[in-house]
């Protein structure tokens, strides 16, 4: 008896030390893939600029970004804005935020020539993740697909936006107020679930920032957010050209019943090229999604969004209360000016070359009584499109 408690004890101390050795192998190859995720991501700077927000700006010889660990950008020469896109024909309203700072890092220096600023991801970044392989990238448009992978965990979208559908849309743009919630542009090839997009504006994201703070971005994708594309550079894709740092946060933020501040915001096609630009402020370049990337958006979009998202895996789950992520300012569209959140000087670009208000615009939203939309519209006045709520709001949306 006693020699079997002996074994037995012999046994367990074996099976122990085993399961570390395994768990210690698991941790070192996870820290190597962190290390090697990093070090893709983060490219050598020039010079770097702790924000006052916390995070680190580094400047990047502008021929150094992700963009070019694209196979298909290899041999890519960087092709700045034309000029014909950088003039405006929008009478922007946008003259409290041109007088003041619009990315916070902007306070504590600046890049020299040839470098770009760009936002260094941190290990901490990569471990909030679902996985390495999908970090900085959305969930799928749609689960149905039929070859869906395990790690997806299914989170829905709910949005209010105002739409336009047609042809060869070859460009878009608005004045943008700045909240603390998501507000953006949408490019899309395709009115269905599968499509490719170009989008931007600014969000709050904990997940992929880390904080609550309201963060200018960029996204694309070939796929419906499957596998194909990314916000910001957390992918090799788009090519940046300007001083705006993406996923960096911006200020000041407008308030109920105070100041309001916008931002122009335009996505545009080179149609030589087949380069969709991107620019704020209606001539400041930030950069451009290159044709190597995208498909039949390199021709034109069928279809243009303008609006707030919320993601949460408790939407349109009724099984599960409503999420209380709120969008926009938190007040419904009918709240209008200073209560909620607005564009205006909507616009759009065919291959007329003029930009111009779309002639049929609507409002929509997915969750009406979660979060809604109003394009308010009057005769002989530039219509404004209001969008938001509160999420879960009982017993209008339990």
């Amino acid at each position: 008896m006693g020699k079997t408690k002996v074994a037995i004890l012999l046994l367990w101390v074996l099976c122990i030390k085993l399961q570390l050795n395994v768990e210690a192998r698991t941790s070192s190859a996870l820290e190597t893939e962190i290390e090697a995720k990093l070090k893709q991501l983060n490219k050598p700077a020039v010079k770097t600029i702790k924000s006052e927000d916390g995070d680190i700006i580094d400047c990047v010889n502008i021929y150094d970004q992700p963009a070019f660990d694209h196979p298909a950008l290899k041999n890519h020469t960087i092709k700045m804005m034309p000029d014909f896109l950088l003039e405006s024909q929008n009478p922007s309203t946008e003259d409290a935020s041109e007088s003041v700072i619009f990315q916070t890092w902007q306070k504590s220096g600046s890049c020299p020539k040839g470098t770009i600023p760009i936002r260094r991801i941190l290990k901490e970044d990569l471990l909030r993740a679902s996985s390495l392989g999908r970090f900085g990238q959305k969930p799928p448009a749609s689960l149905n697909f039929s070859n869906a992978d395990s790690e997806f965990i299914p989170v829905n979208r709910s949005s209010s936006y105002l739409v336009t559908l047609g042809y060869n849309y070859i460009g878009a743009e608005a004045d943008i107020i700045r909240l603390e919630s998501k507000a953006q542009i949408w490019l899309k090839n395709n009115n269905g679930e599968v499509f490719e997009s170009v989008e931007s504006g600014w969000m709050v994201n904990p997940k992929l920032y880390h904080d609550g703070a309201t963060r200018f971005f960029v996204s694309w994708t070939r796929d419906s957010y499957r596998s194909i594309g990314c916000f910001d550079l957390t992918c090799p894709g788009f090519v940046q050209t300007g001083q705006v740092a993406l996923g960096a946060s911006i200020g000041p933020i407008s308030s109920i019943m105070g100041p309001q501040y916008e931002l122009n915001v335009g996505l545009f096609l080179e149609p030589d090229s087949g380069n969709w630009y991107l620019k704020i402020k209606n001539n400041v370049p930030v950069g451009y999604w290159p044709a190597e990337i995208l498909g039949s958006l390199t021709h034109s979009a069928i279809l243009v969004e303008w609006g707030g998202q919320v993601s949460s895996t408790n939407i349109k789950n009724h099984e599960s209360p409503h999420t209380g992520t709120e969008m926009g300012s938190g007040h419904a569209a009918s709240g209008r000016f200073q209560n909620a959140c607005f564009m205006r000087n909507v616009r759009i670009k065919d291959y007329s070359l003029q930009l111009k208000y779309p002639e049929h615009a609507y409002a929509m939203a997915e969750e009406p009584y979660c979060y809604s939309s109003l394009n308010d519209v009057h005769y002989g006045k530039e219509p404004v499109f209001y969008f938001g709520g509160p999420g879960r709001n009982p017993p209008f949306c339990p």
